[in-house]
Formats: C-alpha cells, structure tokens, sequence
C-alpha cells in the first residue's frame, strides 16, 4: 500500500494534505523519515508514526449504532437525516448499514465495510437471529404464538420461517419476537396477519450483537471478535 494512502485511510488527512504532511517530515516508518509519499509500505508489519505517535491501521471497521426513529438506513438522503450521521468520520467514508431498519424504527444497527460480511450476514442462506420488542394496538392473539412458530402467511409467495414470539403484556399490549430472516416490512407484516398494528418497534439483537446500554443516538466500536459471534450463530 502506497504510504500516502494509507494515511488517508487512518484519517490522518485527504491525500493532498497527507503529502503535505509527509514533505514537512512529521512521519517516519519504522523510524526512518520518507522523502515521498508514494512509497510501498506492508500495513500489517511496518510501523508508521505521525509526530512520534503510532498509528494503527484497521482494515475493517464494524460499529454498533442505537438507531433513533425520524432517520433513514442509507448513506444519503434528500429529505431525513441519515444513520451515517450519527457516526465518526472514520466510518462515513466507505462503511454502510447491514441491512435496514425502517423510518420510525428503532435499534441496533451494524455499520461495516466489510462487504463480505455484510453479504453474508444478508443471504437468505445464513438465517441470523433478530429479536424486536414491539408495542401494538391490541393484545397478540395467544394462537399468534404457534402460527408464528408454524410460518405465517404475510403475502409472499412463501410462509416466513418459524419465528418466536413471546407475549409481554396484553393490558398493555406487547410483545418480543425473534425471526431468522429480514423481508420487507416483515416484523409489522407479520404482526397485521394476527389482527395487530405495531405501533412502536425496536431492535434488541442482531445475532450474538445486544444493544446493552448504548444510549438511543449514540454508536459503538466492536471488535472482529464480537463480529465473529454474529457468523457463529447463523444456520
């Protein structure tokens, strides 16, 4: 990797300010002060410093974001704010969501450019768990538990996989279901096929992933490791 490139990708600068920052001699690489910015540099072994401070290249980058409702899941967009806006620099450049949460949903959400992962983690061959806490207009039908676990019909040309719900509270009516696949709309589909309308909806868990304490707004780091759990739990 050219050395000027990857200071970009440690957004240290855009490329032209990098190469200024080269010039004035304020990075060395493994102590050892360039002369150009566009020598070959091992990312994985070399160590590379700006004003004697070492810099950590991360290839792939994965987020947590409690996604707040009033926000599309998409990078851009003409008319609401973005998920992207709530996150750092570092991750707005090539990172995008996995997946969608719709308009006025809310929860976890995973932020990668990991493309590989995120194309895995989307296939309908890897059926990873997503949990939603959902408050609806009326009490869930007590047979809503086996229909969602049989696969109900929500107008595709297939039954969802079976899914489990678990009645909260029918005075004040809610629930928490676990399915294995993202269609669209699925969660208030599914809900609209017992009789009910959703009127709050919120991610609890994308896999092994939990949104914890992570305040609504606010994103997380995570790990490969944490990432790695996420795979682990597909079929």
């Amino acid at each position: 990797m050219r050395l000027d490139k990857f200071l970009c990708d440690c957004q240290i600068g855009t490329r032209s300010e990098v190469k200024k920052i080269i010039k004035a001699g304020r990075v060395t690489v493994n102590g050892t002060t360039p002369k150009t910015a566009d020598i070959k540099i091992d990312e994985a072994k070399d160590i590379v410093c700006i004003d004697s401070k070492t810099l950590k290249y991360e290839k792939y980058l994965y987020y947590i974001l409690h996604k707040p409702a009033g926000c599309v899941t998409a990078n851009k967009d003409n008319l609401h704010k973005t998920v992207m806006d709530y996150m750092p620099n570092e991750c707005k450049k090539d990172c995008s969501p996995v997946g969608r949460l719709d308009l006025d949903t809310e929860g976890l959400l995973l932020i990668t450019n990991d493309g590989k992962l995120s194309h895995e983690l989307l296939s309908p061959t890897h059926h990873v768990s997503k949990t939603y806490y959902a408050k609806l207009d009326k009490p869930v039908p007590q047979d809503a538990v086996r229909l969602f676990k049989d696969g109900i019909d929500i107008g595709d040309e297939k039954p969802t996989l079976p899914a489990e719900l678990d009645i909260l509270d029918e005075d004040f009516p809610s629930a928490r279901l676990a399915i294995y696949e993202g269609r669209f709309h699925q969660v208030k589909r599914m809900f609209k096929a017992v009789g009910c309308e959703v009127t709050y909806l919120r991610r609890e868990t994308f896999g092994s992933l939990t949104l914890e304490n992570l305040p609504k707004g606010e994103y997380k780091k995570i790990t490969i490791n944490e990432i790695t759990g996420i795979t682990e739990t597909t079929k």
